[in-house]
């Protein structure tokens, strides 16, 4: 089995001072590896690029319609938010539909990422709660199936719960994986997560995108989700996070998903990559991970993952010479300045799918 290769070359002058790490899978809907470099099989936990299969026993089993969930509300379900004012308020609005309050998530609290948010919070001295977290739609929406279901809220994020046991085995048969072959964990929010081969996350966004083999409940639930996820992108992470801007681009035919420690998930709608192609999923793992820096405007920006996801899709030819120019401030290649706005270097994904 290969190793991970190098991913992406950060240039000070001309020496490489820093250099990542990296393994990438694409894979149709049909199983097919149609592309890949490093590692497609390297096992990786999904960190929050999990989240719209987390919530698709709730959409499959009527969850939106018992609810009335809004697009916006089922975008929120499956979004790492930046606890912007239209999330928290949206998310507010979801737990006063279900009939909860946000003192039954147990996902903790931490300061916005948003800019706006975060200047309030500081110089009001306001403590971050549940609902700040950016896991708090996800773990609304867990509430809302237990609770539609008759099962203890109490409880809802062990392992042995009902709605996480449904969600294991959903996760499983999307991914075409043998539920006891996924290594569990626990995520930051506290809900259990999950590792697989990179080859099975992939191929599990395929069949998200292009569920023309599921049944009609499953096939169904997996079609609202990407349409509300590319719908309200603003939903999935914030306006001008990298998530967001990709799906708006991609205009209904790209769905992404970040997850923590340099986990990337993208899905690629039927037709994509050429006419009558099947839907395409693309999992990468930067081995290093993927830390985020901030700048004098309190924005939050990762230096790996969304510039090698744009080179993805370059060399796939999804996206045009125009759309790239649009996504230009997250790659691929990237000029480095330091805070006095002088160049010092440059970023370059140095990787060739094959």
């Amino acid at each position: 089995m290969s190793e991970s290769l190098p991913i992406l070359e950060r240039i000070r002058g001309e020496i490489v001072e820093a250099l990542h790490h990296g393994s990438i899978a694409v894979v149709d809907s049909n199983g097919k590896l149609i592309a890949k470099y490093g590692d497609p099989h390297m096992v990786a936990f999904l960190r929050s690029s999990g989240k719209p299969f987390q919530a698709l026993p709730f959409v499959e089993h009527g969850g939106v319609e018992h609810y009335g969930y809004t697009a916006r509300e089922l975008s929120l379900s499956c979004a790492s938010h930046d606890g912007a004012r239209i999330h928290l308020d949206t998310v507010k609005d979801l737990q006063n539909k279900v009939g909860i309050t946000e003192d039954h998530l147990q996902c903790g609290g931490h300061l916005p990422s948003d800019a706006e948010m975060l200047r309030e919070f500081i110089s009001r001295g306001i403590q971050p709660t549940h609902n700040v977290n950016n896991c708090s739609g996800k773990h609304t929406t867990m509430l809302a199936y237990a609770k539609m279901r008759g099962f203890p809220i109490e409880n809802y994020l062990d392992l042995d719960h009902a709605i996480q046991q449904e969600i294991l085995s959903a996760l499983a048969e999307m991914c075409k994986i043998e539920k006891e072959k996924i290594d569990l964990g626990v995520d930051g929010c506290s809900a259990p997560n999950f590792a697989m081969p990179l080859y099975n996350a992939a191929l599990g966004m395929a069949r998200l995108c292009d569920p023309h083999e599921l049944p009609e409940a499953r096939a169904a639930a997996c079609k609202k989700i990407t349409s509300a996820m590319m719908m309200h992108s603003e939903m999935v992470s914030n306006v001008g996070e990298f998530d967001c801007e990709l799906m708006k681009v991609g205009e209904g035919r790209i769905v992404t998903k970040r997850g923590a420690e340099g986990f990337q998930i993208v899905g690629l709608m039927p037709g994509v990559l050429g006419k009558d192609s099947p839907g395409v999923g693309i999992a990468f793992k930067v081995v290093d991970g993927d830390s985020s820096s901030m700048n004098l405007l309190l924005e939050s920006t990762t230096k790996v993952r969304p510039a090698v996801t744009l080179e993805i899709l370059r060399q796939l030819n999804v996206l045009t010479e125009k759309q790239l120019a649009a996504l230009s401030r997250f790659g691929p290649e990237k000029t480095i300045k330091n805070y006095a706005g002088r160049p010092t270097g440059k970023s370059i994904p140095v990787f060739k799918l094959t």
